[in-house]
């Protein structure tokens, strides 16, 4: 057994990091911080190992599952020992906190609240990487992983974060309830019940809100409902692969949704960045996969 970088984008699923930075970046302008300062690179450590040590951990605990199901992962092929994934996994959820508390309890940092809702998010982590199979709640648990990294990355700027962090995280919550729940049925080779992914019209629905404040919500909105349009012609069509390449579409879709939700705040830079966050998931996805 050795470790090797390729193994290493394997377990932590790295085609996917460019949404837990988009992430960061609105839960940061949501919270009404001014602009960026030294803390938003270390937020995307934090949030990047916090992603990353989640991803590790889901391995490790599927470990049994995978060998059956499978067994070219990692852990089943004899790449890597399932301790040493289990070691590395905890150790840098660790690390995500230690971030965070660096960031919040600077002179300028949210405090306490900010390092409480880091732990929360890495506790929420462990909870659904060791209690998702068979979980009804399993779709709710993982977006609410999601909610808590705006609120992490909020917090660690203000105590006090505008209402429109918890309204954006929320959102991010319906988002991710329907993206699990179809990515729950990736085994059965098609979704059997449509309804949950109603919650995937939330963002749409806050956008369309949002144009009275912004116009230039209209650009990320135009194309959040474009690549939706994508995302159902897949589950519709219901081919071979058609359903694991819907999950990681929707996987994408997250850094769009982030574009919306930062364009309400009329930051044309950091909706740039959020674009560019979602292509880099898609092109990054081809190498590296997503689920």
């Amino acid at each position: 057994m050795s470790w090797t970088a390729k193994t290493a984008f394997e377990l932590g699923r790295v085609s996917n990091l460019p949404t837990a930075w988009t992430n960061t970046a609105a839960g940061m302008l949501l919270s009404g911080a001014a602009m960026a300062d030294w803390r938003f690179p270390v937020l995307l450590l934090a949030m990047t190992s916090a992603y990353t040590g989640g991803m590790f951990l889901n391995d490790a605990f599927d470990a049994e599952i995978d060998s059956r199901q499978r067994p070219e992962r990692p852990i089943p092929s004899g790449s890597v020992s399932k301790s040493s994934v289990f070691l590395s996994g905890f150790s840098m959820l660790a690390v995500s906190v230690f971030l965070v508390a660096i960031c919040a309890l600077s002179t300028n940092g949210g405090g306490w609240k900010a390092v409480m809702a880091s732990i929360a998010l890495c506790a929420t982590i462990t909870l659904y990487n060791a209690w998702h199979k068979g979980n009804t709640l399993g779709p709710v648990i993982m977006g609410a992983c999601r909610l808590l990294v705006y609120i992490t990355a909020g917090l660690s700027y203000t105590s006090t974060p505008d209402s429109l962090l918890y309204l954006g995280a929320a959102i991010s919550l319906c988002y991710l309830i329907g993206l699990t729940y179809t990515a729950k049925q990736e085994s059965l080779g098609e979704v059997r019940n449509m309804w949950p992914l109603l919650f995937l019209l939330t963002p749409i629905i806050f956008g369309l809100y949002g144009l009275s404040a912004d116009k230039l919500v209209f650009l990320p909105l135009l194309l959040l409902v474009a690549w939706l349009l994508v995302v159902m012609r897949f589950l519709r069509r219901r081919g071979p692969g058609d359903i694991p390449r819907a999950v990681v579409s929707m996987i994408a879709g997250i850094s769009l949704m982030d574009a919306v939700f930062i364009a309400t705040t009329g930051s044309l830079a950091w909706v740039v960045f959020c674009i560019a966050g979602f292509l880099a998931t898609i092109v990054l996805q081809k190498w590296i996969s997503g689920t």
